[in-house]
């Protein structure tokens, strides 16, 4: 009996030790070949104003966008209970403002999950005859949202942004990868995601 405790024990923290592993080398990975689109992960608004994760993310998005990456820029998110606007109206706005024209941008605003908006985003690629997306989000994010995207039958491409206060302090890298590790774990598990 002890024996197999060590081994599970042993077994865990190999599987930790590889997920965490993943989530660092596929976070320092930038892959930003053109494609049909880019694909920004919603993250907390503020009565319309994006948290300052969610800047870092438009920010980049953004860029990638006028530097050519696509020709679409997919913005995603819906709304927490008592929310006056949507994640994706948020970012909607704010890219309007930074330049990108209204015919450009496309909104996938119901999703409350990654597994949501992704899978709504996978749906909103088919209906306008897109297949391959770039997504941004965070590094600690970016190894289950290609999971995610691949699952769905997207050619996903990752380009996290580097400015996140998600990446400010080693406690709050460690923090979001505990985070991720738990919903892998959860993902691969039963199929959902937070």
């Amino acid at each position: 009996m002890v024996r197999l405790l060590v081994a599970m024990l042993l077994g865990a923290v190999v599987a930790f030790g590889w997920a965490s592993f993943r989530i660092w080398q596929t976070g320092n990975r930038d892959d930003r070949p053109t494609s049909d689109a880019i694909v920004v992960l919603g993250a907390a608004q503020y009565d319309g104003r994006p948290s300052p994760v969610f800047r870092a993310r438009l920010d980049h998005a953004i860029d990638l966008y006028k530097g050519g990456v696509a020709k679409y820029l997919i913005v995603t998110g819906g709304k927490a209970q008592g929310d006056r606007s949507t994640e994706a109206a948020t970012a909607r706005a704010f890219a309007l403002r930074k330049g990108v024209p209204d015919a450009a941008i496309l909104v996938e605003d119901g999703g409350r999950t990654t597994l949501e908006s992704l899978h709504a985003v996978a749906t909103l690629l088919r209906d306008h005859q897109l297949a391959s997306a770039v997504f941004v989000s965070d590094r600690t994010h970016m190894l289950r949202v290609l999971r995610i995207a691949h699952d769905q039958g997207i050619t996903a491409f990752g380009s996290p942004t580097a400015t996140s206060p998600t990446d400010a302090t080693l406690a709050s890298r460690a923090d979001a990868t505990i985070h991720e590790l738990g919903a892998l774990a959860l993902y691969f598990v039963s199929g959902q995601t937070p």
